[in-house]
């Protein structure tokens, strides 16, 4: 037990003496940290140390250079008071020497130097001008000349006669009829002068009305075809005729359309179109007018990068309302812009056919290319006459006045209107008022209408009874 007590007191003596060893170490080690810290400390607050010093040496430079800077903005600010008086001083003697004040002289060179600037302006606006209306005036020659290049077209006249050759001379007898029966008979049913005895071999057709005198041709051609003449047979083949004229009109305005490549018409708008196959203007076809026209227009959309499909519809469509003027009052252009409007076209097209003869002032550039297309057409040489147009409006106002008298049912201008075939009708006028009728639609004319020569007036009532047997 004693020496297990030694080795226990010896192993704590031991145990001591390495704490205490151990100990020491740390307090080395913590004395040289704590020495390092120190140096670290003392080295900062000498460089701090230089570093005050050095920025007290800066402010006190900058302290030094502010004072130069005040110095030398009292001389500055004491210099500039010296100029503005030295300038005031001579400011007041050019005022004496020029007997000018500064405003004064300043408003007269502002007005010169605005003077100088506007002529300048004048003279570079009108050089400017010069330059662009030579120009657009090349410019529009070459684009006008390029569409009638290439829409060049033949230049034919619609007359106010037609033909029909006879296969045999002895036709003529019985085309005339007993006592002239027949020729009566055709002339009153067709509303055209029949003249058989013009040419040798042919008969001619005489009517200013073009769809009139068509009728009459296919009527006369199916009675020769057929060989019956007579006031019947007459009638049944005037019938059959104008039913081919109808359908020939809906070709015609088929064939307008397709010609000037323009789509989606109204069937209405087509077969107006097809109406002006049979009407003229100054000699000139309309329904071919309106084709040219639409494909100038269409010509020179295309030079200037506008809507040609538009133009083209606008050229086609600006002549309408011929075809109606014979039943509406008002100008032509109205009334095709009102039936346009009415059958569905598009502003534009309505607006073109509106101004086209300036009625309304144009506002799109379809509206002056339809103009410029509708003179085109109309002046290049060759394109109308000038007498036809003349003829038939006169032989057209004869009609139209007498027509005007009440009871008059049908009225026909025979014989380049120097006759006058009036039909009435029986129920409205007797036989005695037919007479009056015809004296006082004489005195009418010669009182309200000019014309050369004379005018025959003929008053027809006629009364048809008819019994079926069974």
């Amino acid at each position: 037990m004693g020496a297990t007590a030694i080795g226990i007191a010896i192993l704590g003596l031991a145990a001591v003496a390495l704490l205490g060893a151990f100990l020491q170490r740390r307090l080395h080690a913590r004395s040289r940290e704590q020495a390092h810290r120190r140096g670290e400390l003392d080295a900062r607050e000498e460089r701090l140390a230089i570093r005050e010093s050095t920025l007290e040496t800066k402010a006190h430079t900058l302290e030094l250079r502010e004072g130069h800077l005040t110095d030398r903005e009292r001389r500055l600010d004491a210099e500039q008071a010296d100029l503005d008086d030295a300038r005031i001083v001579v400011r007041k003697r050019l005022e004496e020497i020029a007997d000018y004040t500064v405003d004064e002289a300043r408003r007269m060179l502002m007005r010169e130097v605005e003077a100088d600037a506007r002529a300048d302006a004048r003279d570079l606006v009108r050089e400017v001008e010069e330059r662009a209306r030579a120009e657009s005036t090349r410019r529009a020659h070459d684009i006008v000349a390029t569409a009638i290049q290439r829409v060049a077209s033949s230049a034919t006249h619609a007359t106010v006669t037609s033909t029909v050759e006879l296969p045999d001379a002895e036709l003529k007898g019985r085309i005339i009829g007993r006592e002239g029966r027949n020729i009566r008979a055709f002339e009153h049913l067709t509303g055209v002068d029949l003249l058989v005895d013009e040419s040798p071999g042919v008969v001619v057709l005489s009517s200013f009305d073009p769809v009139r005198r068509e009728t009459a041709r296919r009527t006369l051609v199916a009675l020769l075809e057929d060989g019956r003449i007579h006031p019947s047979s007459i009638e049944s083949a005037h019938e059959r005729a104008t039913a081919d004229v109808d359908e020939a009109i809906v070709e015609a305005g088929e064939r307008a359309a397709t010609d000037a490549g323009v789509d989606d018409l109204a069937p209405e708008l087509r077969r107006l179109l097809g109406q002006l196959e049979f009407r003229t203007s100054y000699g000139q076809n309309v329904r071919a007018h309106a084709v040219e026209a639409a494909l100038l227009a269409g010509a020179m959309a295309e030079e200037l990068g506008v809507d040609a499909a538009l133009a083209r519809r606008c050229g086609l469509l600006h002549d309408i309302g011929k075809a109606l003027t014979h039943r509406v009052a008002g100008s032509h252009a109205a009334i095709g812009a009102e039936v346009a409007r009415r059958l569905g076209e598009s502003e534009p097209v309505v607006h073109a056919i509106a101004a086209h003869h300036d009625e309304v002032p144009p506002q799109t550039v379809e509206a002056v290319l339809t103009q410029a297309a509708d003179a085109v057409s109309a002046s290049r040489p060759g394109a109308r006459r000038n007498n036809v147009e003349a003829h038939c409006q006169r032989l057209q106002r004869i009609e139209e006045f007498v027509g005007a008298f009440d009871g008059v049912s049908q009225v026909h201008a025979m014989q380049a209107g120097r006759e006058v075939r009036v039909m009435v009708s029986p129920e409205a006028v007797d036989d005695v008022e037919a007479r009056r009728l015809a004296r006082e639609i004489a005195r009418s004319l010669e009182a309200e209408l000019a014309y050369p020569g004379q005018i025959a007036v003929t008053v027809i009532r006629e009364v048809r009874a008819r019994g079926l047997a069974s």
